[in-house]
């Protein structure tokens, strides 16, 4: 499915206290990040969520930075951004596969609501029309993402309690 013909979902419920959320950003394409992490604020800000934005240097670090994040134990919520453009080598291919495997691991083995940013494009020009203000932001689809993991992961802690 495409960015332009996916659907408008409704914002998820939650329920309990606001979400702290950590945010880490690779703002090695700042404008293209910056569009994304503007777009996430302005979800966590209508759930009265606190964010701690923080900075890596590339891609490559996000898996690494969500793990020193979790292991703090002081967010209910992860978001990471990023964007890798396709360039004349396979640089891209291997900082693409190993970021997002990094990430979608530390998702497996630690059950953290994550919310995943990550852009792989082959052009600035794509990159820009998934981080502009519009319903193709993929940071509100990130942060919507990790909202609805926050009230699930609630939802079984009341279960089980």
């Amino acid at each position: 499915m495409s960015t332009a013909d996916a659907p408008l979902r409704a914002a998820p419920e939650l329920t309990g206290p606001p979400p702290r959320v950590l945010v880490i950003q690779a703002p090695y394409y700042a404008e293209v990040v910056g569009g994304m992490v503007e777009g996430a604020l302005a979800v966590l800000a209508g759930f009265g969520a606190e964010a701690e934005v923080v900075d890596v240097a590339g891609a490559f670090e996000l898996p690494a930075a969500l793990r020193m994040g979790i292991r703090t134990g002081k967010y209910d919520g992860y978001l990471v951004f990023g964007c890798v453009v396709k360039g004349e080598t396979d640089h891209y291919d291997h900082i693409c596969r190993e970021a997002c495997r990094g990430v979608m691991d530390i998702s497996v083995e630690t059950a953290a609501p994550i919310g995943f940013g990550l852009l792989t494009v082959h052009t600035i020009q794509q990159a820009v029309a998934r981080s502009s203000p519009d319903r193709h932001n993929k940071g509100v689809e990130a942060a919507n993402a990790m909202i609805g993991q926050i009230a699930l992961a609630r939802r079984f802690a009341e279960t089980t309690a």
